[in-house]
């Protein structure tokens, strides 16, 4: 049986697999966003691109393998090897995740190599398009047999993503317990045993709390300092903390509401959004109604926080990734519009 009859042509291949990555790239890092149901079609568009790209690289490999030859590798060629061995570890580790696997890196494990290894795609991918890239005309003559071929494979795609839940199920894996994100659970209800982990390099020494304050300025009509023996605690969330390191956990959180706090300090007609600012300067605003609802918290499941965890402060923004759940929170600061140079300091701020 001649199995070209059933793949695509090869500049559709090419163009395919151009396609896929990109998808692949888009969906993965926008499902650092991806904290509520609505926005699970994210990773399910992540996911059968993955499959996608499963199915089109060996027919790449296959094709150019008489090129790669030692006698015949050149230095492009060599980064188009490059560019491959890192598609096929990052597809590699992206289904050994799924499944249930796991590795230890010392502070990072099989997620963190997944996401390190795709992310390193796009550079390789850039460069080899700069010596590569050809015009998909002759995929255009191809263009309906290729098209019902295509639909097929995101078809397969589709039905091997679907499957992969059962599949998990029936043989009990890790990967079971995953949520809708990928992740999966940790430590839910046991106080502060949950990973303790930071976005990028935050890591400060720990709080004094004799020392510290909450500092609540901005776009209001009185601004105020609390120490910590004067927030008005009391009021408690059971939340779910969906880490984009590939876990989650479930909590009951204990601390002061942020709304609480607002109706003290007053904020002005134009208050528009609520930035939470760090001791080690990371920051992340919500929008004032959105931040009414979150909770500071002091404790989780009755135990004060952990620095680690945050103590003494530590936001806690229900439907949202936990780089979003700002820790050793000192300020919130009412502006009338989003601080841009904030998304400049969540990568600088433990530097």
């Amino acid at each position: 049986m001649d199995w070209r009859r059933y793949t695509p042509s090869p500049r559709a291949v090419d163009w395919g697999l151009f396609a896929a990555v990109a998808t692949v790239l888009a969906t993965g890092v926008a499902t650092i966003y991806t904290g509520t149901r609505a926005t699970a079609w994210v990773v399910d568009l992540h996911a059968v691109a993955g499959v996608v790209l499963v199915c089109l690289l060996p027919i790449k490999l296959w094709r150019v393998r008489h090129r790669v030859t030692p006698e015949r590798l050149t230095a492009t060629r060599a980064l188009s090897v490059l560019l491959a061995l890192d598609a096929a570890g990052a597809l590699a580790t992206g289904v050994w995740w799924v499944f249930g696997g796991s590795l230890d890196l010392g502070p990072w494990g099989l997620f963190h190599l997944h996401t390190a290894l795709g992310l390193l795609v796009a550079p390789l991918l850039v460069a080899h398009l700069c010596s590569r890239v050809h015009s998909p005309g002759t995929a255009v003559r191809h263009g309906r047999r290729d098209a019902v071929r295509y639909a097929g494979l995101v078809a397969t795609g589709a039905l091997v993503w679907r499957l992969q839940g059962p599949v998990n199920d029936a043989l009990d894996t890790a990967g079971s317990d995953r949520r809708f994100t990928g992740s999966r659970e940790e430590g839910s209800g046991d106080g502060n045993r949950f990973p303790v982990t930071s976005w990028v390099a935050d890591d400060p020494d720990p709080v004094d709390a004799d020392e510290w304050s909450l500092r609540v300025g901005g776009r209001v009509a009185t601004e105020r300092a609390y120490a910590l023996s004067e927030l008005p605690a009391g009021a408690s969330e059971q939340a779910l903390l969906d880490c984009t390191s590939g876990w989650y956990s479930d909590h009951e959180w204990q601390g002061v509401r942020v709304g609480d706090l607002l109706d003290a300090a007053d904020p002005d007609d134009a208050a528009a959004w609520v930035q939470f600012r760090s001791v080690t300067g990371y920051r992340w605003s919500l929008p004032i109604e959105a931040a009414r609802d979150a909770l500071l918290a002091t404790r989780v499941d009755g135990e004060v926080l952990a620095h680690g965890h945050g103590f003494p402060l530590r936001l806690v923004a229900p439907g949202r990734r936990g780089f979003q759940w700002v820790k050793w929170v000192e300020e919130l600061r009412v502006t009338g519009r989003r601080e841009v140079g904030e998304w400049v300091a969540i990568f600088v701020s433990g530097v």
